[in-house]
């Protein structure tokens, strides 16, 4: 399936991958948890603990009013969604978080 692949500090990868969880555990270098945080039939597919395993913050989620309110850890994946199971992204849905997630964001705390 065609999908994104977020890397921290990188601009997003657009690739082909297997549509298992073995293959979307590798990515994300772990279990994987499911976020829906868009209208759009998409999801961020990124490592269940992500923050308690230290990797790396990667992109923030912000409400309709600016305001950040989650920090995805670690590498995730940009998917579409099937009827029944994750899909490929549609050339629109490409373009679109291609361009949500371009630039990499830093965090100071």
């Amino acid at each position: 399936m065609t999908v994104l692949i977020v890397k921290p500090n990188k601009e997003p990868i657009l690739t082909e991958i297997e549509n298992t969880l073995k293959t979307m555990q590798t990515i994300v270098e772990g279990n994987i948890e499911a976020l829906y945080p868009f209208e759009d039939e998409i999801a961020l597919v990124c490592n269940e603990e992500g923050k308690l395993l230290g990797l790396p913050l990667n992109r923030a989620l912000y409400d309709t009013e600016g305001n950040m309110y989650e920090i995805i850890a670690g590498t995730f994946i940009v998917c579409g969604l099937g009827e029944e199971n994750f899909d490929s992204l549609s050339p629109d849905l490409i373009e679109k978080f291609g361009k949500r997630f371009l630039n990499p964001e830093y965090f100071f705390f």
